[in-house]
């Protein structure tokens, strides 16, 4: 595995793969890796013959008081576990090689509408951080295909738009939630619960799951059943920000006539934010 740090060696190497041939994909990371991150790694291996990694702490999707300058830094593990899933390129930029004068110099892409609802709620700039970010990677790579986990379903929705507003050629790969045996959706920040707080944390996605089964038995007071999953997880220990029960395609508020929806959740638990979500599929 090469590892580089700077656009120019980057596209050195995108080059030459380009001269042999093949599909190239990426998976774009901050690093801290866990199981959920290794799956998007081997889908990108069995969709491509080139597969690029980056890992790259971007500033610009944290808000005022959030985890930035305290996110795990885990470079030597991330390494090892690259290494063993046999990725070809791992990209490390710092800051200075992505934002030039600073992120607050720096030209922002944004989507609008999508950015503003759920997430976009409790945390306004984020997913303008998030789709700056990936902007400037998928233009230093130019990748054939990009590979994105659905635990941040409302993100895979905004890169999606992105790229197709922005006629970007790059193909967007959704891979399934990786979980814990309990049911916890995996995350970087799960390090950050206390061992009474891990104990509680499975049921979040079990409060979803509840709310999933209600929608498949037919109920259709959709903001009862979202308030009652709200005390549901504040019984539990949890400091809920949002349930909700939204379309799939565009997260707009569902139709009767809608098929096709999510059931999406925020919530506090200590000093926590846990994020997840579960489909429905009505018949």
């Amino acid at each position: 595995m090469e590892i580089v740090t700077s656009v120019d060696e980057l596209r050195s190497h995108v080059w030459r793969w380009r001269t042999q041939g093949g599909r190239i994909a990426f998976v774009p990371t901050m690093g801290n890796l866990h199981a959920g991150h290794l799956r998007l790694v081997r889908h990108a291996r069995a969709m491509a013959g080139r597969v690029a990694v980056s890992i790259f702490v971007n500033p610009m999707q944290f808000g005022q008081n959030e985890d930035y300058a305290a996110y795990p830094v885990t470079h030597e593990d991330d390494i090892s576990a690259l290494l063993e899933a046999d990725v070809d390129l791992l990209f490390m930029p710092d800051v200075s090689e992505v934002y030039g004068d600073g992120p607050e110099h720096t030209t922002q892409v944004v989507v609008p509408g999508l950015n503003a609802i759920l997430e976009g709620e409790f945390r306004p700039t984020h997913f303008d951080g998030v789709t700056t970010v990936v902007a400037k990677l998928f233009n230093m790579l130019q990748p054939d295909l990009a590979v994105f986990g659905e635990k941040d379903f409302q993100q895979l929705l905004i890169i999606r738009r992105m790229v197709s507003d922005l006629k970007m050629p790059i193909a967007i790969e959704a891979v399934e939630t990786e979980r814990e045996a309990d049911g916890l959706a995996m995350s970087s920040r799960n390090a950050y619960l206390s061992a009474a707080e891990r104990a509680i944390a499975p049921q979040f996605h079990q409060t979803l799951l509840d709310v999933r089964d209600l929608v498949l038995d037919g109920e259709q007071e959709i903001a009862a059943v979202e308030q009652a999953a709200m005390e549901q997880l504040r019984a539990a220990g949890f400091k809920p920000q949002y349930v909700s029960i939204r379309r799939c395609a565009d997260l707009g508020l569902p139709e009767a006539e809608d098929k096709e929806r999510v059931v999406l959740a925020a919530a506090m638990l200590g000093t926590t934010r846990l994020i997840d979500n579960v489909k429905v599929s009505i018949t």
